[in-house]
């Protein structure tokens, strides 16, 4: 086993894209890359196949690799299709149905039909204990012991896979959700037992409340993944630990991860957050908007001074895929992205208005594209792009898989043409273009939510889609500068391996700026630090490690608080002024302006330890460059232009340091293509990204 050789694998709704790091006969570091086909029944069966070829190709033996990174949508799709445990709740008494009643807020404020989320856990399966704990902790009515044993016995005989606890302001005081958890193991101590004061110990009973049922919603089948995932790598040599990158961007143990899987909603998405930075950092880039298109969905996130932006909550499962409010809102660390059913599978159809819509369904991996040949019957985004010239059938996934263009137009002419009355041409150029528009509209709509302008930011687009969409983006968007790094067409699957291990403590504790305890938030940080530590060294013993650590405020009277990152690396700045000149700044941030004569308070408090990242190798930005010689022409479709273009074909290892090629360009490689729209031009960089810059632009 060789420290030095890495995997990662990301299991994405279409394509397993793995990558493998290892250290060549000549010291230096090097990536082996590969895309296979996501099996659903068995999805760590494609990330077996896909260790297997990236070995294959970097001349390693399996038994030699030395760790595997691991992020999974399963957590995500659990929730959404309903696929988790048969589930018991047990709640305070006269809390039964919070879940159900929700925050008691229209979404869709003039909709007489509207349709909410169904409770992961229906009522006849939630049970309550006479109970309650005061907002500070303190007992104001014990469960007595009949009571517990009694509802412990009901939930035990019942058969339940898992049980999940959460009681009224067990944030402050755990000492029930223990009592209730330890007489349920006590009868049958193989059963699951998640506890919201261990999951999500916040203030404010809805999400804590859906975070815990969440947890204990997908632990068995979890648990039953990562299982089935160590067996059948140890059944082809491969003996290395593996990790989980959570929500949050930062690695866990296998055993974390069962614990507390609802941590891995996110992980997919959020190594490719961890690639983004890096770039950033390496490019000096304060400002980027991350974007990250599949074969299912389409992500964007703010990178900031190097980091990409987080948030203590996360919303899943909507009933209006595109709607705020409309799905479970669960209390867990993630990176903060925008994500929208845009992907290379998903399906175009006419509506009754005789428009064409594109998303959220998705024709995955199975049966995929009609192109893919594999049973396909409806038009896709990756249909559109191979008739409209952007992609070459004969070379697709370097050749492991051929595109059937006759296919293509097929579906497109029976499902949009004979519809409408479109041709081929209009309907396929129709579908890139409202693809494009959607993603270009939830940039927009989340960098403004930030109170961020977006035409000052620069794109980094990765993934097996964005390439091939990206120029297109920036023109939409009205920016002039875009980076393609090096393997971006498997770009989460780097990042893991980048990632490093962090974990995330939080702990509720309401106090008004006006009363602030500063010996009680110091003890407070120190359990923190003590549980966030205990993780991270699971993974990372004796490692240097950095802190963040933040507040979450608003004024009093206000119902949401906002996040506020404080320095607490010296007594001084824990006090009142330093805590309220924080809070001051970063409300004016997103909202321009401050309140005078408003109260502040402070509800939650959250501690991020993780291990100091590496040193980035600064890159020096060639904007000026020698013209390629391509090695030839193709014709596709420049949406800007309105028209099919000749355009130079050219290879990435063509793109070397200070090579440029002028759009109209396409740019191929094995896992993706980048189109060069005729308004940009193309310069290779010397840690082989691609910078590609606004005709005309400033450098």
């Amino acid at each position: 086993m060789n420290k030095s050789i890495r995997v990662g694998a990301d299991v994405g709704g279409t394509f397993t894209d793995v990558a493998l790091q290892f250290v060549d006969s000549q010291g230096k570091l090097e990536l082996s890359t590969t895309k296979v086909l996501t099996n659903y029944s068995h999805p760590e069966l494609a990330i077996v196949e896909g260790v297997v070829q990236a070995a294959e190709q970097a001349g390693v033996a399996l038994e030699n690799i030395g760790q595997l990174i691991h992020g999974t949508t399963l957590v995500t799709n659990s929730l959404i299709e309903r696929r988790g445990a048969n589930l018991a709740f047990i709640t305070t008494e006269g809390f039964r149905d919070v879940i159900e009643m929700r925050a008691e807020n229209r979404f869709e404020q003039y909709d007489l039909n509207l349709k909410l989320p169904i409770p992961l856990v229906a009522r006849q399966h939630r049970f309550t204990i006479n109970e309650r704990l005061a907002a500070d902790g303190s007992v104001l009515l014990a469960p007595s012991a009949e009571q517990i044993e009694k509802v412990a016995r009901q939930v035990v005989d019942a058969g339940y896979e898992a049980v999940a606890i959460g009681f009224m302001h067990s944030y402050a005081n755990d000492a029930h959700e223990r009592q209730m958890a330890d007489a349920i193991k006590a009868l049958k101590p193989e059963l699951l037992v998640s506890l919201s004061s261990v999951v999500s110990p916040q203030m404010r009973e809805l999400p804590r409340f859906n975070t815990v049922i969440a947890n204990a919603y997908v632990q068995p089948q979890v648990a039953d993944y990562l299982g089935r995932l160590v067996l059948r790598l140890q059944e082809r040599g491969v003996d290395a630990p593996v990790f989980m990158l959570h929500s949050g961007g930062g690695l866990i143990t296998v055993q974390t991860a069962t614990e507390q899987p609802v941590r891995l909603l996110e992980s997919g998405p959020a190594g490719g957050a961890i690639y983004a930075a890096d770039f950033a950092r390496a490019y000096s880039l304060d400002s980027v908007l991350s974007f990250d298109m599949g074969g299912t969905t389409a992500k964007i996130c703010l990178i900031e001074n190097g980091y990409p932006k987080t948030a203590n909550s996360f919303e899943v499962a909507r009933t209006y895929r595109f709607k705020k409010g409309s799905g479970m809102t669960l209390s867990t660390p993630v990176v903060e992205m925008v994500e929208i059913g845009a992907g290379g599978g998903s399906i175009a159809a006419i509506d009754s208005m005789g428009r064409i819509q594109v998303g959220p369904r998705s024709a995955a991996s199975e049966p995929g594209p009609a192109c893919y040949q594999r049973g396909g019957l409806e038009p896709t985004v990756t249909d559109a792009n191979l008739l409209l010239g952007r992609l070459d059938g004969d070379n697709f996934a370097g050749g492991a898989l051929v595109l059937s263009a006759s296919a293509s137009e097929a579906v497109v002419q029976d499902k949009l043409c004979a519809a409408s009355g479109f041709s081929v041409e209009d309907a396929t150029f129709g579908i890139t273009e409202m693809v494009d528009e959607n993603m270009a509209n939830a940039a927009r709509v989340h960098t403004v939510e930030n109170g961020r302008d977006i035409e000052n930011f620069t794109m980094i687009a990765f993934g097996g889609g964005a390439p091939l969409h990206a120029c297109r983006l920036c023109e939409k968007l009205n920016i002039d500068t875009l980076l393609i790094p090096p393997g971006a067409g498997v770009g989460s699957a780097i990042g893991f391996l980048k990632a490093p291990f962090s974990y995330e403590a939080s702990r509720g504790l309401f106090q008004r700026l006006a009363h602030f305890d500063a010996k009680v938030v110091r003890a407070t940080l120190e359990n923190l630090e003590e549980e966030a530590l205990s993780f991270v060294n699971q993974g990372a013993a004796g490692e240097k490690t950095v802190r963040s650590l933040t507040a979450f405020m608003r004024y009093s009277g206000q119902g949401w608080e906002i996040p506020v990152p404080l320095d607490e690396s010296d007594e001084a700045s824990l006090n009142v002024e330093h805590i309220e000149k924080a809070f001051e700044q970063a409300y004016r941030t997103l909202f321009g302006r401050t309140i005078d004569g408003l109260g502040i308070e402070i509800t939650n408090w959250s501690l991020s330890i993780s291990t100091e990242l590496p040193a980035v190798t600064p890159v020096e930005r060639n904007t000026t460059g020698s013209n390629v010689n391509s090695s030839g022409t193709r014709e596709f479709f420049d949406a800007a232009q309105r028209c099919r273009v000749w355009a130079q074909e050219v290879t990435r290892e063509q793109m070397r340091a200070g090579i440029k090629v002028e759009g109209p360009a396409v740019i191929v490689e094995r896992e993706t293509s980048t189109i060069v729209t005729s308004a940009y031009n193309a310069i290779g960089q010397a840690d082989g990204s691609l910078l590609i810059q606004r005709k005309g632009a400033s450098a």
